[in-house]
Protein backbone atom coordinates (compact mmCIF):
# COMPACT_ATOMS: atom_id res chain seq x y z
CA UNK A 1 0.00 0.00 0.00
CA UNK A 2 1.19 3.41 -0.96
CA UNK A 3 2.49 5.84 1.71
CA UNK A 4 -0.19 7.69 3.34
CA UNK A 5 0.10 11.63 2.15
CA UNK A 6 -1.49 13.51 5.46
CA UNK A 7 -1.97 16.29 3.37
CA UNK A 8 -4.36 14.88 0.69
CA UNK A 9 -7.28 16.51 1.27
CA UNK A 10 -5.93 20.07 2.50
CA UNK A 11 -4.32 20.27 -1.38
CA UNK A 12 -8.12 21.18 -2.40
CA UNK A 13 -8.88 24.44 -2.09
CA UNK A 14 -12.74 24.06 -1.84
CA UNK A 15 -11.80 21.41 1.69
CA UNK A 16 -10.11 24.49 3.24
CA UNK A 17 -12.62 27.00 2.80
CA UNK A 18 -14.86 23.91 3.94
CA UNK A 19 -12.80 23.65 7.52
CA UNK A 20 -13.18 27.32 8.05
CA UNK A 21 -16.51 27.00 7.87
CA UNK A 22 -16.70 23.94 9.84
CA UNK A 23 -14.34 25.67 12.35
CA UNK A 24 -16.07 29.01 12.43
CA UNK A 25 -19.67 27.40 12.87
CA UNK A 26 -18.40 25.08 15.63
CA UNK A 27 -16.30 26.94 17.71
CA UNK A 28 -19.60 29.52 17.88
CA UNK A 29 -21.92 26.26 18.84
CA UNK A 30 -19.27 24.79 21.27
CA UNK A 31 -18.78 27.92 23.06
CA UNK A 32 -22.47 29.04 23.17
CA UNK A 33 -23.08 25.84 24.88
CA UNK A 34 -20.67 26.38 27.89
CA UNK A 35 -21.90 29.83 28.39
CA UNK A 36 -25.75 29.19 28.55
CA UNK A 37 -25.23 25.82 31.04
CA UNK A 38 -23.20 28.50 33.04
CA UNK A 39 -25.94 30.81 32.91
CA UNK A 40 -28.20 28.30 33.71
CA UNK A 41 -25.61 26.67 36.42
CA UNK A 42 -26.41 30.30 38.32
CA UNK A 43 -29.69 31.31 38.24
CA UNK A 44 -30.49 28.03 39.37
CA UNK A 45 -28.55 27.91 42.36
CA UNK A 46 -26.30 24.37 40.19
CA UNK A 47 -29.53 22.33 40.22
CA UNK A 48 -28.43 19.00 38.00
CA UNK A 49 -31.82 18.61 36.81
CA UNK A 50 -32.02 22.10 35.27
CA UNK A 51 -28.55 21.27 33.65
CA UNK A 52 -29.82 18.02 32.18
CA UNK A 53 -32.34 19.47 30.77
CA UNK A 54 -30.49 21.70 28.46
CA UNK A 55 -29.35 18.47 27.03
CA UNK A 56 -33.25 17.10 26.72
CA UNK A 57 -34.19 20.14 24.94
CA UNK A 58 -31.50 19.99 21.97
CA UNK A 59 -32.55 15.90 21.60
CA UNK A 60 -35.87 15.52 21.66
CA UNK A 61 -36.44 17.75 17.87
CA UNK A 62 -32.71 16.40 16.93
CA UNK A 63 -33.79 12.59 17.17
CA UNK A 64 -37.07 13.03 16.05
CA UNK A 65 -36.15 15.35 12.86
CA UNK A 66 -32.74 13.36 11.75
CA UNK A 67 -34.13 10.70 9.30
CA UNK A 68 -36.57 13.31 7.79
CA UNK A 69 -33.63 16.03 7.54
CA UNK A 70 -31.42 12.91 5.84
CA UNK A 71 -34.32 12.62 3.37
CA UNK A 72 -34.21 16.23 2.58
CA UNK A 73 -30.49 16.32 2.40
CA UNK A 74 -30.53 13.62 -0.50
CA UNK A 75 -32.90 15.34 -2.14
CA UNK A 76 -31.23 18.82 -2.22
CA UNK A 77 -28.46 20.87 -3.13
CA UNK A 78 -26.06 20.68 -0.11
CA UNK A 79 -24.06 24.24 0.02
CA UNK A 80 -27.15 26.05 -0.32
CA UNK A 81 -29.03 24.23 2.39
CA UNK A 82 -25.99 24.40 5.03
CA UNK A 83 -26.30 28.26 4.34
CA UNK A 84 -29.96 28.16 5.11
CA UNK A 85 -29.46 26.14 8.15
CA UNK A 86 -26.01 28.77 9.40
CA UNK A 87 -28.38 31.70 8.37
CA UNK A 88 -30.86 30.54 10.83
CA UNK A 89 -28.71 29.34 13.67
CA UNK A 90 -27.72 32.88 13.56
CA UNK A 91 -31.13 33.78 14.73
CA UNK A 92 -31.05 31.49 17.76
CA UNK A 93 -27.50 32.97 18.67
CA UNK A 94 -29.07 36.54 18.45
CA UNK A 95 -32.04 35.49 20.48
CA UNK A 96 -30.03 34.13 23.56
CA UNK A 97 -27.81 37.26 23.45
CA UNK A 98 -30.70 39.19 23.76
CA UNK A 99 -31.85 36.74 26.64
CA UNK A 100 -28.88 38.09 28.68
CA UNK A 101 -29.30 40.99 29.12
CA UNK A 102 -29.52 42.64 32.19
CA UNK A 103 -32.98 44.13 31.41
CA UNK A 104 -34.14 40.77 30.89
CA UNK A 105 -32.49 37.85 33.77
CA UNK A 106 -32.10 40.80 36.32
CA UNK A 107 -35.61 41.75 36.04
CA UNK A 108 -37.68 38.48 34.60
CA UNK A 109 -38.34 35.99 36.76
CA UNK A 110 -36.15 32.56 36.64
CA UNK A 111 -38.95 30.61 34.97
CA UNK A 112 -39.34 32.71 31.91
CA UNK A 113 -35.97 33.36 31.42
CA UNK A 114 -35.16 29.39 32.04
CA UNK A 115 -37.92 28.56 29.17
CA UNK A 116 -36.84 31.44 26.59
CA UNK A 117 -33.24 29.57 27.63
CA UNK A 118 -34.70 25.79 26.49
CA UNK A 119 -36.94 27.22 23.81
CA UNK A 120 -34.22 28.38 21.98
CA UNK A 121 -32.43 25.41 22.53
CA UNK A 122 -35.02 23.20 21.23
CA UNK A 123 -34.70 25.48 17.88
CA UNK A 124 -31.10 24.53 17.76
CA UNK A 125 -31.94 20.99 17.97
CA UNK A 126 -34.26 20.86 14.77
CA UNK A 127 -31.19 23.15 13.21
CA UNK A 128 -29.26 19.93 14.51
CA UNK A 129 -30.67 17.59 12.80
CA UNK A 130 -30.46 18.86 9.11
CA UNK A 131 -26.20 20.14 9.85
CA UNK A 132 -24.55 16.88 10.25
CA UNK A 133 -26.06 15.04 7.30
CA UNK A 134 -25.44 17.95 5.18
CA UNK A 135 -21.65 18.57 6.68
CA UNK A 136 -21.26 14.92 5.85
CA UNK A 137 -22.77 15.01 2.51
CA UNK A 138 -20.59 18.11 1.35
CA UNK A 139 -17.37 17.12 2.24
CA UNK A 140 -17.85 13.88 -0.23
CA UNK A 141 -18.90 16.36 -2.99
CA UNK A 142 -15.74 18.64 -2.81
CA UNK A 143 -12.51 15.83 -2.33
CA UNK A 144 -12.60 12.55 -4.01
CA UNK A 145 -12.72 9.23 -2.95
CA UNK A 146 -9.26 8.00 -2.60
CA UNK A 147 -8.97 10.75 -0.02
CA UNK A 148 -11.80 10.67 1.95
CA UNK A 149 -10.69 9.22 5.11
CA UNK A 150 -7.97 11.80 4.98
CA UNK A 151 -10.40 14.39 4.45
CA UNK A 152 -12.66 12.43 7.35
CA UNK A 153 -9.50 13.25 9.97
CA UNK A 154 -8.80 16.74 8.80
CA UNK A 155 -12.73 17.81 9.33
CA UNK A 156 -13.05 15.87 12.43
CA UNK A 157 -9.70 17.28 13.75
CA UNK A 158 -11.14 20.83 12.58
CA UNK A 159 -14.43 20.27 14.49
CA UNK A 160 -12.38 19.28 17.97
CA UNK A 161 -9.87 22.13 17.16
CA UNK A 162 -12.80 24.49 17.28
CA UNK A 163 -14.85 22.19 19.95
CA UNK A 164 -11.80 22.96 22.52
CA UNK A 165 -11.18 26.80 21.45
CA UNK A 166 -14.87 27.32 21.70
CA UNK A 167 -15.33 25.83 24.90
CA UNK A 168 -12.19 27.15 26.19
CA UNK A 169 -12.93 30.66 25.20
CA UNK A 170 -16.58 30.13 26.68
CA UNK A 171 -15.13 29.66 29.50
CA UNK A 172 -12.67 32.13 29.67
CA UNK A 173 -15.02 34.99 27.93
CA UNK A 174 -17.29 34.57 31.25
CA UNK A 175 -14.70 35.11 32.95
CA UNK A 176 -12.88 38.30 31.27
CA UNK A 177 -16.31 39.68 29.61
CA UNK A 178 -19.20 37.98 31.21
CA UNK A 179 -21.97 36.24 29.91
CA UNK A 180 -23.76 38.54 27.46
CA UNK A 181 -20.83 39.57 25.68
CA UNK A 182 -19.87 35.96 25.24
CA UNK A 183 -23.03 35.45 23.34
CA UNK A 184 -22.75 38.04 21.38
CA UNK A 185 -18.87 37.10 20.20
CA UNK A 186 -21.27 33.85 19.44
CA UNK A 187 -23.25 35.56 16.85
CA UNK A 188 -20.22 36.93 14.64
CA UNK A 189 -18.62 33.42 14.85
CA UNK A 190 -21.74 32.49 13.13
CA UNK A 191 -22.39 35.08 11.04
CA UNK A 192 -18.14 34.58 9.48
CA UNK A 193 -19.06 31.06 8.70
CA UNK A 194 -22.24 32.01 6.63
CA UNK A 195 -19.90 34.50 4.80
CA UNK A 196 -17.38 31.92 4.40
CA UNK A 197 -19.80 29.17 3.23
CA UNK A 198 -20.84 31.34 -0.03
CA UNK A 199 -17.28 30.83 -1.28
CA UNK A 200 -18.24 27.00 -1.82
CA UNK A 201 -19.89 26.43 -5.25
CA UNK A 202 -23.14 25.29 -5.45
CA UNK A 203 -22.53 20.91 -5.60
CA UNK A 204 -24.82 18.44 -8.24
CA UNK A 205 -27.21 16.39 -6.59
CA UNK A 206 -25.61 12.68 -7.10
CA UNK A 207 -29.21 11.01 -5.78
CA UNK A 208 -30.99 9.28 -8.44
CA UNK A 209 -34.43 9.12 -7.02
CA UNK A 210 -35.07 12.70 -6.87
CA UNK A 211 -38.76 12.95 -5.73
CA UNK A 212 -39.08 9.45 -4.28
CA UNK A 213 -41.60 9.06 -1.66
CA UNK A 214 -40.32 10.13 2.14
CA UNK A 215 -41.47 6.75 3.77
CA UNK A 216 -39.56 4.51 0.74
CA UNK A 217 -36.81 6.66 1.31
CA UNK A 218 -36.71 6.61 5.20
CA UNK A 219 -36.99 2.96 4.98
CA UNK A 220 -33.69 2.39 2.59
CA UNK A 221 -31.84 4.53 4.76
CA UNK A 222 -32.51 2.36 7.85
CA UNK A 223 -32.47 -1.01 6.15
CA UNK A 224 -29.12 -0.21 4.76
CA UNK A 225 -27.57 0.81 8.40
CA UNK A 226 -29.63 -2.20 10.11
CA UNK A 227 -27.99 -4.77 7.60
CA UNK A 228 -24.68 -3.19 7.70
CA UNK A 229 -23.16 -5.14 10.79
CA UNK A 230 -20.22 -2.99 10.96
CA UNK A 231 -21.90 0.09 10.70
CA UNK A 232 -24.22 -0.75 13.29
CA UNK A 233 -22.15 -1.81 15.73
CA UNK A 234 -19.60 1.31 15.85
CA UNK A 235 -22.74 3.29 15.97
CA UNK A 236 -24.07 1.72 18.89
CA UNK A 237 -21.11 0.99 20.89
CA UNK A 238 -20.15 4.61 20.74
CA UNK A 239 -23.65 6.00 21.43
CA UNK A 240 -23.59 3.98 24.40
CA UNK A 241 -20.34 4.86 25.25
CA UNK A 242 -21.10 8.40 25.24
CA UNK A 243 -24.91 8.37 26.90
CA UNK A 244 -23.50 6.77 29.65
CA UNK A 245 -19.77 8.19 29.92
CA UNK A 246 -20.57 11.78 29.48
CA UNK A 247 -20.03 13.90 32.30
CA UNK A 248 -19.19 17.50 30.50
CA UNK A 249 -23.47 18.67 31.51
CA UNK A 250 -22.07 18.35 34.96
CA UNK A 251 -18.63 20.26 34.91
CA UNK A 252 -20.15 23.04 36.44
CA UNK A 253 -20.70 21.39 39.90
CA UNK A 254 -17.27 19.85 39.70
CA UNK A 255 -15.80 22.87 39.07
CA UNK A 256 -17.33 25.08 41.43
CA UNK A 257 -18.65 22.72 44.43
CA UNK A 258 -15.86 19.43 44.04
CA UNK A 259 -12.65 21.05 43.06
CA UNK A 260 -13.13 24.64 43.67
CA UNK A 261 -11.51 26.04 40.98
CA UNK A 262 -14.59 28.66 39.78
CA UNK A 263 -15.08 29.55 36.08
CA UNK A 264 -11.13 29.94 35.14
CA UNK A 265 -10.75 26.17 36.09
CA UNK A 266 -14.43 25.16 33.89
CA UNK A 267 -13.24 26.00 30.42
CA UNK A 268 -9.99 24.50 31.33
CA UNK A 269 -11.89 21.30 32.34
CA UNK A 270 -14.63 21.91 29.18
CA UNK A 271 -11.68 21.99 26.65
CA UNK A 272 -9.50 19.30 28.31
CA UNK A 273 -11.60 16.43 26.42
CA UNK A 274 -10.84 17.85 22.82
CA UNK A 275 -7.76 18.13 23.48
CA UNK A 276 -6.85 15.34 23.90
CA UNK A 277 -9.08 14.01 21.09
CA UNK A 278 -7.66 17.11 18.45
CA UNK A 279 -4.10 15.30 19.10
CA UNK A 280 -5.10 11.59 18.65
CA UNK A 281 -6.60 13.15 15.39
CA UNK A 282 -3.44 14.92 14.25
CA UNK A 283 -1.29 11.76 14.88
CA UNK A 284 -3.89 9.73 13.01
CA UNK A 285 -3.55 12.41 9.94
CA UNK A 286 0.43 10.86 10.01
CA UNK A 287 -0.32 7.02 11.12
CA UNK A 288 -3.45 5.76 9.88
CA UNK A 289 -6.02 3.48 12.13
CA UNK A 290 -7.28 1.46 9.30
CA UNK A 291 -5.24 -1.80 10.00
CA UNK A 292 -7.47 -3.85 12.97
CA UNK A 293 -9.64 -1.03 13.07
CA UNK A 294 -12.16 -3.19 15.26
CA UNK A 295 -10.17 -3.91 18.07
CA UNK A 296 -8.48 -0.28 17.76
CA UNK A 297 -11.94 0.95 18.31
CA UNK A 298 -13.21 -1.14 21.31
CA UNK A 299 -9.64 -0.45 22.57
CA UNK A 300 -10.46 3.02 22.78
CA UNK A 301 -13.74 2.78 24.28
CA UNK A 302 -12.74 0.85 26.93
CA UNK A 303 -9.86 3.68 27.79
CA UNK A 304 -12.53 6.20 27.50
CA UNK A 305 -14.63 4.53 30.10
CA UNK A 306 -11.39 3.95 32.39
CA UNK A 307 -11.30 7.30 32.44
CA UNK A 308 -14.84 8.51 33.33
CA UNK A 309 -14.88 6.55 36.40
CA UNK A 310 -11.30 8.39 37.29
CA UNK A 311 -12.72 11.47 36.65
CA UNK A 312 -15.67 10.54 38.98
CA UNK A 313 -13.71 9.97 42.01
CA UNK A 314 -11.14 12.29 41.69
CA UNK A 315 -10.90 15.26 44.21
CA UNK A 316 -7.76 17.16 42.76
CA UNK A 317 -8.01 19.30 39.76
CA UNK A 318 -4.86 18.08 38.01
CA UNK A 319 -5.96 14.18 38.17
CA UNK A 320 -9.27 15.41 36.86
CA UNK A 321 -7.86 17.42 33.89
CA UNK A 322 -5.49 14.15 33.38
CA UNK A 323 -8.19 11.59 32.89
CA UNK A 324 -10.53 14.64 30.74
CA UNK A 325 -7.35 14.78 28.55
CA UNK A 326 -6.55 11.21 28.29
CA UNK A 327 -10.71 10.02 27.32
CA UNK A 328 -10.16 13.04 24.73
CA UNK A 329 -7.29 10.78 23.50
CA UNK A 330 -9.14 7.33 23.32
CA UNK A 331 -12.40 9.33 22.14
CA UNK A 332 -9.97 10.61 18.98
CA UNK A 333 -9.43 7.31 17.90
CA UNK A 334 -13.01 5.67 18.07
CA UNK A 335 -14.08 9.22 15.97
CA UNK A 336 -11.83 8.88 13.58
CA UNK A 337 -12.60 5.32 12.83
CA UNK A 338 -16.20 5.19 13.08
CA UNK A 339 -16.51 8.59 10.36
CA UNK A 340 -14.05 6.55 7.93
CA UNK A 341 -16.00 3.31 8.06
CA UNK A 342 -18.73 5.85 7.28
CA UNK A 343 -17.23 7.36 4.39
CA UNK A 344 -16.32 4.39 2.98
CA UNK A 345 -18.84 2.28 3.13
CA UNK A 346 -21.64 4.57 2.34
CA UNK A 347 -23.06 5.16 -1.32
CA UNK A 348 -23.18 8.54 -2.46
CA UNK A 349 -26.92 8.70 -2.94
CA UNK A 350 -27.58 7.41 0.50
CA UNK A 351 -24.95 9.77 2.62
CA UNK A 352 -27.44 12.41 4.11
CA UNK A 353 -29.65 9.49 5.48
CA UNK A 354 -26.82 7.68 6.74
CA UNK A 355 -25.26 10.67 8.19
CA UNK A 356 -28.87 11.43 10.36
CA UNK A 357 -28.85 7.52 11.28
CA UNK A 358 -25.33 8.49 12.79
CA UNK A 359 -26.37 12.02 14.36
CA UNK A 360 -29.32 9.64 16.31
CA UNK A 361 -27.05 7.14 17.62
CA UNK A 362 -23.91 9.23 17.95
CA UNK A 363 -24.79 13.07 17.32
CA UNK A 364 -27.80 13.47 19.50
CA UNK A 365 -25.76 10.68 22.52
CA UNK A 366 -24.06 14.40 23.53
CA UNK A 367 -27.11 16.12 24.50
CA UNK A 368 -28.82 12.71 26.03
CA UNK A 369 -25.69 11.83 27.92
CA UNK A 370 -26.25 15.47 29.45
CA UNK A 371 -29.80 14.47 30.36
CA UNK A 372 -28.86 11.30 31.67
CA UNK A 373 -25.95 13.15 33.76
CA UNK A 374 -28.41 15.35 35.10
CA UNK A 375 -31.30 12.41 36.08
CA UNK A 376 -28.87 10.01 37.53
CA UNK A 377 -26.94 13.22 39.57
CA UNK A 378 -30.42 13.75 41.18
CA UNK A 379 -31.21 10.50 41.97
CA UNK A 380 -27.76 8.92 43.11
CA UNK A 381 -25.97 12.05 43.85
CA UNK A 382 -23.13 14.09 41.25
CA UNK A 383 -20.13 11.63 41.72
CA UNK A 384 -21.99 8.06 41.71
CA UNK A 385 -24.06 9.49 38.54
CA UNK A 386 -20.56 9.97 37.18
CA UNK A 387 -19.07 6.81 38.01
CA UNK A 388 -22.24 4.60 36.88
CA UNK A 389 -21.74 5.83 33.64
CA UNK A 390 -18.18 5.20 33.11
CA UNK A 391 -18.71 1.53 34.69
CA UNK A 392 -21.52 0.72 32.16
CA UNK A 393 -19.30 2.10 29.01
CA UNK A 394 -16.62 -0.62 30.21
CA UNK A 395 -19.47 -3.44 30.41
CA UNK A 396 -20.87 -2.20 26.78
CA UNK A 397 -17.40 -2.85 25.46
CA UNK A 398 -17.34 -6.26 26.58
CA UNK A 399 -20.37 -7.06 25.56
CA UNK A 400 -20.19 -5.58 21.90
CA UNK A 401 -16.91 -7.39 21.06
CA UNK A 402 -18.02 -10.40 22.72
CA UNK A 403 -21.63 -10.33 20.16
CA UNK A 404 -20.28 -8.06 17.43
CA UNK A 405 -17.44 -10.65 15.24
CA UNK A 406 -17.03 -8.59 12.27
CA UNK A 407 -16.64 -5.13 14.47
CA UNK A 408 -14.30 -7.04 16.21
CA UNK A 409 -12.29 -8.27 13.00
CA UNK A 410 -12.52 -5.15 11.23
CA UNK A 411 -9.92 -4.12 8.73
CA UNK A 412 -9.99 -1.46 6.78
CA UNK A 413 -6.99 -1.85 4.59
CA UNK A 414 -8.77 -3.45 1.84
CA UNK A 415 -11.39 -0.75 1.49
CA UNK A 416 -9.04 1.97 1.11
CA UNK A 417 -6.91 0.16 -1.35
CA UNK A 418 -10.53 -0.88 -3.41
CA UNK A 419 -11.51 3.37 -3.51
CA UNK A 420 -7.95 3.60 -4.68
CA UNK A 421 -8.57 1.54 -7.44
CA UNK A 422 -11.34 3.39 -8.18
CA UNK A 423 -9.73 6.88 -8.48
Amino acid sequence: MPKQDPYAALRFKEFNIFLLVRFFLVFGWSMQFIVIIWIISEITDDDPWSLGLVGLMEVIPAVGMALFAGHIVDQREKRNLLAINIALFSLMSLGLFLIATPQITGKWKLEPVLYSIYAFIFFGGILRSFFGPTIFSLVALIVPKKVYPNAATWSSSTWQASGILGKAFGGLAIYWFGEQFSLGIVFVMVITSLVMLLMIPKKPILNPKIGENIWASLKEGINFVKNEKVILGALTLDMIAVLLGGAIALLPIFAKSILNVGALGFGILSAATSVGALITMLVTAYIPVTEKAGMKLLGSIFVFGLCIIVFGVSTSFWLSLLALFVSGLADGVSMVIRQTILQLRTPDEMRGRVASVNSIFVGSSNELGAFESGATAKLMGVVPAVVFGGTMTLITVFATGFFNKSLRKLDLTEDMKAHEEIE
